[in-house]
């Protein structure tokens, strides 16, 4: 990357010593002097100096924690998509000012240099964004907290659009090293697998034993992470696998070759990738594998340092430490715990169930009962062998209080249990052991308590919660958007970044001249800036002078991408054929940016129609100026961090009911982007908050929903297709040859909305929500001609998004869950 160099200011006596220290580490660490440092030397200078302040920090930090004998809080999640970490240090250490003028001393700015981090990659989407938001939020409201995850040595995937179809390639995201990582080899543990188990008695009590188990080591790295103007820094615990033994000699010597090399194996794909694809039973087993390589590092980790502080007083363990499962994945660190605390302990069942269910706590991020986790038994069996005898123990016990409560109802029975059908159930695991569920919005859990979770609900409702999501503002705002966050300090102080509920200070300039003039100042730059991105990865050039309207999120059929992209071909055949339409129609830039699952066909198709869609009306002279369609390749936290910015229409279009709660709606809302929406997710409490003047609501209700599917009727399908010739036009140029010479190309889509999967027809009420889709869209674009007006709603929005902070939603959790002691 070539670095336009500035400029130079004068320098205070701080920001000197700070240039100094930059300047030292280009010399020592890379043993170069400036002049021939690359700018790659110059991130990694930048981020040495920030480490040595955070690492300061961190060792004093550490310390108090210790001193306190604090309660602490370990968050496992499959996923941490944290970004890039050099500007959110800086900024949160309260040292962006010097960065950015040594910077620009040295020739340099510290956006260009930020951007020379890779995104670490340790997530995909909104699951692993949240875990990223939460430990900010812990960390700033000065809670002691650990994530908890796997080093992912590619991450997902790097995508690539060949041709129009998402290619996946390997995401290098190491390949310079992570420089905020602090390997420690002295803590490693180790994780076996399969084996068979067997019993015997000593010292007067049963003990369990393992012959032919496949070990692998867990190699512990710290990132620490310190919050915004905080008394203390926290970690993200990062887990690599290793070989337990460089080779097997005794196998190799008595000729078990396969046996000498099978465990270094193990350990070389453990914590290769994230989400290994699990339509084959070998990728299955690896993400099983994956699951129990976390959860029993983390584990015994816990539990060593505990021990090492408190001794054998197990008892007391609740009250020191409390491990929250992010979604079901680390759900075996249910039945983990109780084989530690068993055998290894040598605890009793009773004495070991008391403590894990005071222990754990679970959040639910669906309402969609087929994507509840559930695993074979039999290659559960195979894989943790111990953890089965476990599991069906707690499934015998868990049933005869089920039996007590429902009894002799074997719908129930098999609804609830752990064991059911061939399959385990993680849900199940965690509703039948911890002490505290919630759910991601109102709506959700009240769904949750409702429909899939209803007969446990039944059983204890006080132990169900409703905690809505919410988003950090120091990454989503003051790191992305810093003229924006520079306007509302100079209008109503700086506060707001750790007390957000004052950003309803803003509300009184909605309308105020000179305020409006500013604020849509800064999102046309920021439109630029996005448009330049375009035309330099895209080669399209759009107008920044358009509406700017955005869905960029995980691909799924539920988020209805599928429905945008039909709206934008019926609009561009009415421009087309409807010459008075043309004339007043207001040019529009969609931009789209999503990665669909490896083997995931349909969503990767729908990308590809996307593609196709804007290959034919971005090279149409007729609609040159009227309509652009954009794909942004390889969508993550960086290119989002662009795109919030920008926007002026946020799509949130998923099916009512079936969105958890969604947290990219609130970083649009927070950047002054306006909501098309459905009342599902977190839109609900979105609309609450920002009034129905200032959010397009559309489409149908989650009960709409749920009574359109339990019909099981096609034929409203078959009316909507009949009489709606713009959506008719639409559907039939999938499959006329119109965006591809095959004909077949785009029929699967065709054929899930008309004729549908197993019978049913349009599942995700894509045709039903169409043309009140379409209404909307008309509004909104006669709504932002009407500049002042348009103006104030997204200041409006930007003002009443305090509640989607992430450091509210975690004192909720802290209040109803967690009872942290923030340290002093």
């Amino acid at each position: 990357m070539t670095i336009e160099k500035k400029s130079k200011k004068k320098l205070t006596k701080a920001q000197e010593a700070l240039k100094k220290d930059i300047i030292g580490k280009i010399n020592r660490h890379f043993g170069k002097i400036l002049e021939e440092a690359t700018p790659q030397m110059i991130y990694g200078a930048c981020a040495l100096t920030v480490r040595d302040r955070i690492m300061e920090k961190w060792a004093a930090s550490h310390k108090e924690v210790k001193e306190e004998g604090s309660k602490k809080l370990y968050y496992l999640s499959f996923e941490f998509l944290m970004g890039r970490l050099l500007a959110t240090n800086i900024l949160n250490l309260m040292q962006t000012d010097d960065y950015e003028a040594v910077l620009e001393d040295l020739g340099y700015t510290l956006p260009e240099v930020a951007e020379l981090e890779n995104d670490a990659g340790l997530g995909n989407g909104g699951l692993g964004r949240l875990a990223a938001c939460f430990i900010d939020s812990l960390t700033t409201l000065d809670l002691p907290a650990y994530g908890c995850t796997l080093r992912y040595e590619y991450g997902l995937f790097r995508q690539k659009i060949v041709d129009g179809y998402q290619t996946e390639l390997p995401d290098t995201w190491l390949e310079h090293g992570n420089a905020w990582e602090v390997a420690r080899p002295e803590e490693a543990v180790k994780v076996s697998f399969g084996g068979e188990v067997y019993s015997y008695w000593e010292d007067g009590r049963m003990k369990v034993g393992y012959n032919n188990e496949r070990t692998v080591r867990a190699v512990p790295y710290d990132v620490p992470l310190c919050g915004y103007d905080s008394k203390i820094v926290n970690k993200l615990r990062l887990w690599g696998a290793q070989s337990a033994t460089e080779f097997n000699m005794a196998a190799f010597s008595a000729g078990d070759y396969s046996r000498a090399i099978e465990e270094k194996e193990l350990a070389s794909v453990i914590s290769k990738v994230l989400y290994p694809e699990d339509n084959h039973t070998e990728g299955k087993e690896l993400r099983l594998k994956q699951q129990y390589f976390l959860v029993s590092a983390t584990l015994q980790w816990i539990l060593n340092e505990f021990e090492m502080r408190n001794g054998d007083n197990w008892a007391i363990l609740p009250d020191k430490i409390v491990i929250h499962i992010n979604d079901t994945h680390p759900t075996m660190a249910i039945p983990e715990m109780m084989r530690l605390l068993m055998d290894e302990k040598g605890l009793g069942w009773d004495e070991a169930w008391e403590i894990v269910t005071h222990v754990f706590a679970y959040t639910n991020h669906t309402v969609m009962s087929e994507a509840l986790e559930k695993w074979p038994q039999d290659m559960f069996r195979r894989v943790v062998p111990r953890l089965y005898q476990i599991l069906e123990e707690m499934n015998r016990r868990l049933m005869e209080k089920v039996e007590a409560f429902y009894p002799g109802d074997k719908g129930k029975h098999d609804w609830m249990a752990i064991f059911a059908n061939g399959q385990i159930s993680m849900a199940n695991t965690c509703l039948a052991t911890v002490f505290a569920v919630n759910g991601v919005s109102k709506l959700h859990t009240d769904i949750l308590k409702a429909d899939i979770f209803k007969d446990y609900y039944m059983m204890d409702k006080d132990r169900f919660h409703a905690i809505t999501n919410g988003i950090t503002f120091r990454r989503w705002i003051a790191n992305c958007n810093p003229e924006l966050t520079k306007l509302i300090d100079n209008t109503i102080g700086k506060g707001w970044l750790k007390e957000s509920d004052k950003l309803a200070g803003l509300a009184k300039f909605a309308k105020d001249a000179d305020f409006q003039t500013k604020f849509d100042a800064i999102k046309r730059a920021n439109k630029q800036m996005v448009a330049d991105y375009i035309f330099e990865h895209n080669g399209i050039k759009v107008d920044p002078d358009s509406i700017f309207d955005v869905q960029c999120k995980r691909l799924h059929e539920y988020k209805r991408q599928m429905m945008n992209v039909l709206h934008i071909i019926a609009e561009y055949n009415r421009i087309i054929n409807d010459k008075g339409y043309a004339e007043s129609f207001y040019p529009k830039t969609y931009i789209f940016g999503a990665k669909a699952a490896p083997g995931y066909k349909r969503a990767k198709l729908i990308i590809k129609l996307i593609n196709s869609v804007g290959e034919l009306i971005n090279n149409d002279p007729r609609v040159e100026d009227k309509i652009k369609v954009v794909f942004v390749e390889n969508y993550g936290v960086s290119i989002a961090e662009k795109l919030v910015t920008a926007a002026d229409v946020s799509e949130q279009i998923s099916t009512a009911g079936k969105e958890a709660s969604g947290t990219g709606n609130m970083k649009f809302m927070l950047n002054g982007a306006v909501t098309i929406g459905t009342m599902d997710g977190a839109n609900v409490e979105m609309y609450e908050q920002v009034g129905e003047d200032n959010i397009y609501i559309f489409g149908l209700r989650s009960e709409e929903v749920d009574a359109r599917i339990k019909v099981m009727g096609n034929d409203e399908v078959k009316q909507i297709y009949a009489t709606n010739a713009a959506l008719r036009g639409a559907l039939e140029m999938l499959i006329n040859g119109t965006l591809d010479p095959d004909h077949n190309k785009f029929m699967d889509l065709y054929n899930t909305l008309i004729f549908g999967d197993y019978g049913q027809a349009d599942t995700y009420m894509v045709l039903r929500d169409f043309e009140d889709y379409v209404r909307t869209h008309e509004q909104i674009s006669r709504d932002y001609q009407d500049r002042k007006n348009w103006i104030a709603k997204q200041i409006m929005n930007t003002a009443m998004s305090g509640f989607f902070s992430s450091d509210r939603t975690i004192n909720e959790y802290n209040d109803k869950i967690w009872h942290l002691t923030p340290i002093k």
